[in-house]
């Protein structure tokens, strides 16, 4: 059957402006609605109903960037009324359409679904010269001195700061994982150190030179302007809120711009952010464990809806795990990356699951 789940899924996008049900599917695959239904969540991870809830929203959003009227969006995309599209919209992003279409906020993407693509995969990346120089063109002032650039791990720092991608502002990269294992109140202090590397299984001085002394430029320089570069997935944005919370933390006045990007497709968008409540939602989030009480742009949002969902046992990644188990290490670790690439684990944190579960 898993041979079938791509044609499943290409039937669904053809359709994803009709309504159809479930038997409809089922009826045009030749396979029971249950099998369908079982088969597509043990391939996919996740079931067909919230598959189609993602991408159809998602798809929306193209809408809405341009201004078209939300109760024609909603009819297009069969929901019953403006408010069903708004409530659909808002479970998934954290906002409403309206508000969405004011603010153009970065969403975390949910693109249609490839099973078992090739390594080369189907998509092309964009040039990462070609956009910054876009960025460039916009925003002069963020390729100057006074410009800090806080990158989302080493790989991307060498290559921005070898190239000198963003001019003459200075780079620092964020080597860490925050999405897994404990963490404290005060962020980059002794305790914090002790916390992170215990948890990581690493001595305190491997963690002190990966993680902490590449950030001395943040630590210990002023700068006008911070600019922060981490993808959209629920790894880098768990990353993302920690050096945000530190900002908060350490009286930052200068100001603050996000440049989201997915790793597949590095198109940037760039947002400017405004301090004053990510330390809570850190403390929320990253240490307690629950739901934040403030409104967040999309793509956080999103990505902590996910790390929420991972904090629980029986998660869809541990799931998925544990129902093709069955598959050799190696071939199970390269179906989750093709699977969950909204969650940005790497081979360590799959590893680890692996391992539990086999």
């Amino acid at each position: 059957m898993n041979e079938y789940i791509q044609p499943m899924i290409d039937w669904i996008e053809e359709n994803i402006k009709n309504k159809f049900s479930l038997e409809d599917l089922a009826n045009y695959m030749g396979y029971s609605p249950y099998y369908c239904s079982f088969k597509f969540h043990q391939v996919t991870g996740i079931s067909i109903r919230r598959y189609i809830l993602f991408r159809r929203v998602y798809l929306s959003t193209k809408d809405l960037a341009n201004n078209r009227k939300i109760i024609d969006i909603a009819f297009e995309y069969n929901y019953s009324s403006q408010e069903a599209y708004s409530r659909a919209f808002k479970t998934v992003f954290g906002v409403s359409p309206r508000e969405f279409q004011l603010n153009q906020m970065p969403v975390q993407s949910f693109a249609k679904l490839t099973i078992h693509q090739s390594e080369d995969g189907s998509r092309m990346n964009k040039s990462r010269e070609t956009e910054v120089e876009q960025l460039k063109n916009n925003n002069m002032e963020l390729f100057d001195r006074d410009v800090l650039n806080i990158l989302n791990g080493q790989v991307m720092y060498d290559e921005f700061s070898n190239k000198k991608l963003m001019g003459d502002s200075d780079y620092v990269p964020f080597n860490e994982a925050m999405c897994v294992n404990a963490t404290t109140e005060f962020i980059f202090d002794e305790v914090f150190i002790q916390t992170r590397a215990s948890g990581h299984n690493v001595s305190v001085e491997n963690y002190s030179n990966m993680v902490i002394k590449p950030l001395n430029n943040l630590v210990r320089k002023n700068y006008n302007y911070i600019v922060l570069w981490f993808g959209e997935d629920m790894f880098c944005q768990m990353n993302l809120l920690t050096i945000l919370a530190y900002l908060e933390q350490s009286n930052y006045k200068g100001k603050v711009f996000f440049n989201s990007f997915r790793e597949d497709e590095f198109k940037v968008s760039q947002t400017e952010l405004t301090l004053g409540s990510y330390y809570s939602v850190y403390e929320e989030v990253l240490i307690k464990h629950l739901k934040p009480t403030t409104k967040l742009i999309p793509v956080m949002y999103q990505a902590i809806d996910l790390f929420l969902e991972m904090q629980t046992e029986n998660n869809a990644v541990t799931t998925y795990i544990s129902k093709n188990k069955h598959l050799p290490t190696s071939e199970l670790l390269k179906r989750l990356f093709e699977v969950f690439p909204t969650i940005g684990y790497g081979d360590t944190q799959y590893l680890e699951l692996i391992d539990k579960r086999k």
